[in-house]
């Protein structure tokens, strides 16, 4: 009996660009195993796993957790400003 294909998605967002790659496997692997197949960090070499954060679905996780078929890896970036003082700042320009 043949294994199931597990589909996971990669995602990546700078402010002027966004990229969201499918990702399918014979088997499940690690969340960092998974960015390397994807092959995002080729095309956004300013990332760094050793200093971002990673999370499923919005939640963080490690590196070495095991993805299930249907997850959406984000690839966090550093914040340059507390996202409720930008928001004060664009309600008082």
């Amino acid at each position: 009996m043949a294994e199931k294909e597990i589909m996971v998605e990669v995602a990546f967002a700078k402010a002027d660009e966004q990229r969201v790659i499918s990702v399918a496997l014979s088997k499940a692997e690690s969340v960092e195993e998974v960015i390397k197949h994807s092959a995002i960090l080729q095309r956004f070499p300013e990332i760094d796993l050793k200093k971002m954060t990673v999370g499923v679905f919005g939640k963080s996780c490690s590196l070495a957790k095991q993805v299930e078929d249907g997850d959406r890896i984000e690839i966090y970036r550093p914040l340059f400003q507390n996202p409720m003082q930008a928001r004060r700042n664009r309600a008082a320009k």
